[in-house]
């Protein structure tokens, strides 16, 4: 065996809450709890002999144990009006007498908040940040000849961010086996650069690392695929100091490779494998894309010689459904949905992301912002940075690396010191990508420009073309705009007390500006590489009670698209006709008063017939959009899209009677029964001619058959029944189900009830996993 990577998100314990010892009073337990196996007694200790085994519940990561609860008015509201509380993990594995000559790490790829590390009553690492992926040497801690345990204790109570943080282990943790030499963590560094005569250099970089207890030598060699065809390889000699690393670098050249674009995201794999007295020690894959890039101060962005303008969205980690701990495939969802939308950038607001996101961003073709979550020159700020480059400086969608988000020190002397640190460092660890910060607060006035590669400006509109000037050799783009709050369904006036907001564009206030407002000032100038969109999915916290998050989302809580999710189609889609009408045509009790009608449309005309009668026709400026009053009468409003006076798109909106029925449809495709993906289910009403009900609000139970489990269900953003709950009051005619799937092959069934409407009943085939 060489490499192994094994899934650690199974069988752990959970303790909610702190867990108080008894006082030591003698000198006996003093001493033994100060030596290397410094918890002795407690819930970090070997035995954990004063914990009894009901105080701890059995949990699968990735779990957030913050998210179960109810939320209350009183808790702090930015966070997600929760309660934070600190807790401890429990987990128990054996070894084998064949891993005594093994390299043995535990990865972790995020805990919320702050965490240490036992195991065996060790204590073995702090980690300060809730949003770094670590490792943790476990090689000499370890026991071959009993069960081991590792204990994980998280504080909560230091927060990083004005959002929903969450608490727990919520992403994924592995064990790593590796021979005593083998490739670093992230020890692959792959640096494709176009030439001027049009060839491709490509240099290697790995790190190897020896752990033995005597020099060694051994043989590196990396070869380049492009599917299954080796298009470059080298191999060399690396003698390596007992417990030291070495670098060996690979130069070479690759004509005419296949290009990495976001219309045609294509990777390349770098394999590099280390051998000793000819047998393979390690092997370590890296994908990777050739792709060049150019900022054009006066013109733009260039990928691969073509101009492209950012249609971003930036972005938080957590699902509505359940909290910060999101299964890969819902992250892989979430980034289909806004390349539907039309999306071709996305910012990791405001931390490193989850390595799925990644994966997901590299593989559908967006041009990605990384940023760090700390503005931050101390050892501690320079070594999170450092992660995040060092992870993820061979993914060809990332473009941007960001230094830091809204600091008040952009401004400052002090800022400008940190700023030139953070870059020193970050040079040293990427010298291919561009380095900026995205900068708020009196942007005219920020000192860290004079220092970073492109302006990164957050709103402030009003300042583009003053630092336009200013800088005219330095790129400029949108790293953050429109924040404008809209909630899904919602057509009367805002209502501050109820948590809701006009489902129609507008600008919000005189910073957050509205969708098509920004779009137009960005496409208008040329100069302006382009923008990311404040935001893509609505996120816990950052709000005011009742409602519970954030409403600035193109797409809401549960995953529900927005009115805005096709406003933005209509903005960033060009190469076919794309109208949408809103709202709903569904206002009994308003006969004959004015209701306000939209279309947002890339159309050059639209115009709008009530039940064949024509209400009017207007051309429509590029990404603008049509509008009207129009007198409610119930029955069929249609909206129809024109190009040289030829109808090409059209939207209606039908007055429906009364659900008589509910509905379900899968939205996110689930095939295989691992345990661990989730279903995302929409549940929604039709009537008896099977016209689907906008307004429905009927409260709904959900059952699922022993194939699957209900994990979260959620319609309304001021709704305090807690998430995890599987009945729910329907808003605005939608709910959204999450269900996991299970481990056992078969027909998964989902059931929703409500009195007086026909239940619905959705299958879902499972097959069994590989």
């Amino acid at each position: 065996m060489m490499r192994a990577k094994i899934c650690f998100d199974a069988d752990w314990k959970f303790h909610r809450g702190d867990i108080e010892l008894k006082k030591m009073l003698y000198k006996e337990t003093i001493y033994n709890q100060a030596k290397t196996e410094r918890k002795r007694y407690g819930p970090a200790s070997r035995l954990n002999p004063e914990s009894s085994p009901e105080m701890w519940e059995s949990v699968t990561l990735p779990h957030d144990y913050i998210i179960g609860q109810e939320p209350h008015a009183d808790e702090t509201n930015t966070l997600g009006s929760f309660e934070y509380s600190n807790a401890w993990y429990r987990k128990s594995f054996t070894l084998t007498d064949s891993d005594r000559t093994k390299r043995l790490c535990l990865y972790f790829e995020g805990i919320a908040t702050r965490a240490t590390i036992y195991l065996n009553g060790c204590e073995l690492k702090h980690n300060f940040c809730g949003y770094t992926s670590f490792e943790v040497d476990i090689t000499d801690f370890v026991d071959f000849d009993a069960p081991n345990v590792l204990a994980v204790y998280v504080n909560t109570q230091e927060h990083e961010g004005w959002w929903y943080e969450g608490g727990g282990i919520y992403r994924h943790v592995w064990l790593i086996k590796t021979e005593k030499t083998a490739v670093d963590l992230w020890g692959v560094y792959v640096i494709p650069q176009k030439q001027a005569d049009g060839e491709w250099s490509l240099a290697v970089e790995n790190t190897i690392r020896n752990d033995d207890d005597a020099d060694r030598t051994v043989e590196v060699r990396t070869a380049i695929y492009c599917g299954d065809e080796i298009v470059q390889s080298w191999a060399q000699p690396l003698t390596l100091p007992l417990r030291e690393k070495r670098m060996i670098r690979f130069d070479g050249t690759v004509h005419a490779p296949h290009l990495w674009d976001i219309d045609d995201p294509f990777q390349y794999r770098a394999v590099t494998t280390v051998w000793a007295d000819g047998e393979k020690q390690d092997a370590y894959e890296t994908k990777f894309g050739f792709r060049e890039f150019r900022l054009d101060p006066d013109k733009g962005l260039f990928l691969n010689g073509r101009h492209v303008k950012i249609k971003g969205v930036c972005s938080h980690q957590d699902f509505g459904l359940t909290g910060k701990a999101v299964p890969d495939n819902i992250f892989r969802y979430r980034i289909q949905l806004i390349r539907e939308m039309g999306a071709n950038g996305y910012r990791c607001s405001h931390y490193p992301h989850a390595e799925a996101t990644m994966d997901a961003l590299d593989e559908m073709g967006f041009i990605t912002m990384a940023e760090t979550r700390w503005f931050d020159s101390s050892d501690e700020g320079l070594a999170q940075m450092e992660m995040l480059i060092k992870r993820d400086r061979n993914r060809p969608s990332v473009l941007f690396w960001s230094l830091g988000n809204e600091e008040p020190k952009h401004i400052t002397d002090s800022g400008r010191r940190i700023c030139k640190t953070m870059i020193a460092r970050a040079r040293k660890l990427d010298h291919t990508r561009v380095l900026m910060s995205a900068v708020s607060h009196s942007p005219d006035a920020a000192t860290v420009y004079d220092e970073l590669d492109v302006l990164g400006i957050n709103y402030n509109l009003d300042k583009y073309e003053f630092l336009h000037q200013k800088y005219p050799q330095k790129p400029i783009f949108a790293s953050e705009c429109c924040a404008t709050g809209t909630t899904r369904g919602w057509y009367y006036d805002d209502a501050p007390q109820k948590g809701y907001m006009n489902a129609i564009d507008k600008d919000t206030t005189e910073s957050f500006l509205s969708r098509e407002h920004t779009w137009k000032f960005i496409a208008a100038r040329e100069w302006i590489l382009g923008g990311y969109q404040w935001i893509a999915f609505e996120h816990r916290g950052e709000s005011v009670w009742p409602r519970l998050c954030s409403q600035s989302g193109a797409i809401d809580l549960f995953l529900q698209k927005k009115d805005a999710f096709y406003q933005n189609q209509s903005l960033w889609i060009d190469d076919r006709p794309v109208l949408h009408l809103l709202p709903h045509w569904n206002w009994a009790g308003y006969e004959g008063e004015p209701i306000r009608v939209c279309v947002y449309t890339n159309c050059p005309e639209c115009e709008l017939r009530l039940n064949g009668t024509v209400i009017g026709r207007q051309p429509i400026e590029r990404y603008g959009h049509a509008e009207w009053m129009v007198p409610y009468e119930p029955g069929t409003l249609t909206a129809i899209g024109y190009s040289d006076g030829k109808p090409i798109a059209e939207d209606c909106r039908v007055t429906s009677g009364k659900a008589t029925a509910l509905r379900l449809q899968l939205e996110n495709p689930v095939s295989a029964a691992n345990g661990r993906d989730i279903a995302l289910v929409t549940c929604f009403c039709v009537d008896e001619n099977a016209i689907e009900v906008p307004d429905a609000a009927p409260f709904v139970r959900f059952t699922t058959n022993t194939l699957g489990q209900i994990v979260g269900t959620g319609s309304d953003v001021c709704d305090p029944i807690p998430v995890s709950a599987t009945d729910r009051q329907m808003r605005a005619g939608r709910i959204s189900v999450a269900v996991r799937v299970g481990e056992n092959a078969g027909d998964l069934k989902l059931y929703a009830e409500s009195d007086g409407l026909t239940r619905a009943v959705l299958t879902i085939p499972l097959t069994e996993a590989k």
